[in-house]
C-alpha cells in the first residue's frame, strides 16, 4: 500500500527525504531570458533581509544590473542550492581554479 501523495509545497521546495519537488511553470520575459553580466557582488543586510547587488564593473565604475533582496532563511537555502550544483558542476567538469580579485586592497563604493 503506497502513501497518499503530498502536494507540492510553497515555492516548490523539495521536501525533506530529498525527494524532488513537482515542476513548476515559470515565466520569464524575453528580457530576463537574456540574463545580465556581473562580475562584482556586494552583499548588506539588516536582521530582516539580505540585499544582493550584481555589479558589472569595468573601471573606474561599475552598475548594478541586479538586485536580490531576500529573507535570511531563504538566503540560507539558495546558498546550500548553490554549493549542491558546484559540486555536482565539479564531480562532472573538474574543479574550479577561483578567480583573483581584481580590486585587491581597493575599496569599491
Amino acid at each position: 500500500m503506497s502513501e497518499p501523495e503530498q502536494p507540492p509545497r510553497p515555492g516548490g521546495d523539495a521536501p525533506a527525504g530529498g525527494d524532488r519537488p513537482a515542476a513548476l511553470n515559470v515565466k520569464i520575459s524575453d528580457d530576463e531570458l537574456k540574463g545580465r553580466y556581473t562580475n562584482l557582488l556586494r552583499i548588506t543586510h539588516t536582521s530582516e533581509e539580505f540585499i544582493l547587488d550584481f555589479i558589472n564593473l569595468v573601471p573606474p565604475q561599475g552598475v548594478v544590473t541586479a538586485r536580490l533582496v531576500t529573507s535570511p532563511g531563504h538566503l540560507k537555502r539558495i546558498i546550500g542550492a548553490l554549493q549542491t550544483n558546484l559540486k555536482r558542476y565539479e564531480d562532472t567538469f573538474g574543479s574550479i581554479r577561483e578567480a583573483p580579485d581584481p580590486n585587491e586592497g581597493q575599496q569599491v563604493h
